[in-house]
């Protein structure tokens, strides 16, 4: 057996080398295979010595921890809102495992993740679904090169964690205003609110009395209703501070949110502002049945009820709202929402346009009567 400053180099039976080294807390290991050439064992060792000068080394059997178990400790760890750890773990159990789950951390490459992108996308799972998946490995893995169990983090496709949702459809204010009418009484107002003050369903569902002031014409938006996959419902903060906010209600609807207050929300500063046919808390599932009703007794294109949010933020950025504003309104801590209703507001962009063309019919005329007089 030949010996060097590092490491140890012997040949085996079979005529292939094998080659052993100490790391960094004493314990002798071999290389993870066997070489067929003295040198190429050299090699290894002369890398694994570089790496470890440069605080570089990693164990390379603790990598082989699988898939499976390393993301569901991975899950466990997280300190994650309910809400979200239900669609982490579905994610994890839907898409990720079915591929993943008994390969070992150390043996995911770049392909095998690229393979699996296009398989899911191709199968017909939906963009945003595929994209909250690849963003839900990607974390996983970089915990795994954190913990040292890998070196590099196998997901590294440029643009794959973007959501890239078609666009949503926007109503216009007639057709908003022909389902509230139609809808049951006390869920006109549901309606109204979710359009022109942009609050989510969730948002709607937790509001208190206390919350709205129909003489001011605001509403304050500090907690949301959740609803998990066995029907418990969680009444909790906003991810962020942003989230935390006061919007203005158009003047248009306090004569109506007054008497939606009176006849329909629960008494007393506690009380819930929406109640269900029954007086039970709204509940999405439920409700959808009166809202595909009623969009159907309405005669208006079949859209999601978050989609009234996105109608009321387009509106807002068509009366001229600028990035903050819409970002506040929203409760939106990212510009990168916002920027989307700048973009597609395309009746304020013809508004604009129409207003520099008076202006240039103006100067003209101007500059007629001033050849005229000269």
């Amino acid at each position: 057996m030949a010996k060097r400053d590092f490491g140890t180099i012997r040949q085996l039976k079979s005529g292939s080398w094998q080659a052993r080294y100490r790391d960094p807390d004493g314990l002798l290991r071999p290389a993870p295979h066997t070489f067929e050439r003295r040198r190429d064992a050299q090699l290894f060792l002369s890398k694994v010595e570089a790496d470890m000068a440069r605080d570089d080394w990693y164990d390379p059997s603790a990598g082989q921890v699988t898939i499976s178990e390393f993301g569901r400790s991975w899950l466990t760890e997280r300190r994650l809102a309910d809400t979200t750890r239900e669609r982490y773990e579905v994610a994890f159990r839907v898409q990720v495992l079915p591929t993943f789950g008994n390969l070992a951390v150390n043996k995911v490459r770049e392909a095998d993740v690229r393979r699996w992108r296009a398989e899911l996308l191709d199968g017909g799972t939906g963009e945003a679904s595929v994209a909250k998946a690849y963003r839900l490995l990607r974390a996983i893995m970089s915990t795994a090169v954190d913990d040292g169990l890998i070196r590099r983090n196998p997901c590294r496709i440029k643009g794959a964690g973007d959501d890239r949702s078609p666009e949503r459809p926007v109503l216009t204010v007639h057709q908003v205003l022909q389902v509230a009418e139609v809808m049951p009484a006390r869920f006109r107002m549901l309606v109204l609110l979710a359009t022109f003050t942009s609050l989510r369903f969730g948002e709607l569902a937790a509001l208190r009395r206390m919350d709205v002031d129909p003489e001011a014409g605001f509403v304050r938006v500090h907690q949301s209703q959740a609803e998990l996959s066995n029907g418990q419902l969680i009444v909790k903060g906003p991810k962020t501070a942003a989230g935390r906010r006061r919007v203005a209600i158009p003047g248009a609807l306090l004569v109506d949110l007054r008497s939606h207050l009176a006849k329909f929300s629960e008494s007393g500063p506690d009380g819930l502002v929406f109640v269900g046919e029954k007086g039970g808390r709204l509940r999405r599932q439920n409700f959808r049945a009166v809202w595909v009703k009623g969009l159907s007794e309405a005669a208006v294109p079949a859209v999601h009820f978050h989609d009234l949010r996105h109608t009321g933020n387009t509106l807002a950025a068509a009366q001229g709202a600028t990035l903050r504003e819409l970002m506040e309104r929203m409760g939106h801590a990212s510009s990168r929402a916002a920027m989307i209703y700048q973009h597609i507001s395309k009746d304020r962009d013809r508004h604009i346009a129409d207003g520099l063309s008076a202006q240039i019919e103006s100067a003209r005329e101007d500059q007629g009567d001033d050849e005229v007089q000269g």
